[in-house]
């Protein structure tokens, strides 16, 4: 099951993409401007949502990193 953070942090960078893009391309620069302002609003709500989000787990630093097993020698 996907995290709805992690894809409005997905959905966050193709807008911050597109400001790109727009401001390369001379758009007005009140379209720019609300795109930017939805864009940190989306931002915050999406931080806001994965440090509430209910995820447990069993892991302690004791195990560390599970794709390197030499590192916990």
């Amino acid at each position: 099951m996907k995290s709805k953070g992690i894809l409005l942090l997905i959905f966050t960078t193709l807008l911050l993409i597109t400001l790109t893009i727009f401001s390369s391309m001379n758009i007005a620069i009140s379209w720019i401007f609300y795109l930017t302002v939805f864009g940190q609003s989306v931002l915050v709500f999406a931080v806001y949502h994965i440090l509430r989000e209910n995820y447990h787990t069993d892991k302690t630093f004791k195990d560390w990193y599970e794709d390197r097993p030499e590192l916990s020698k």
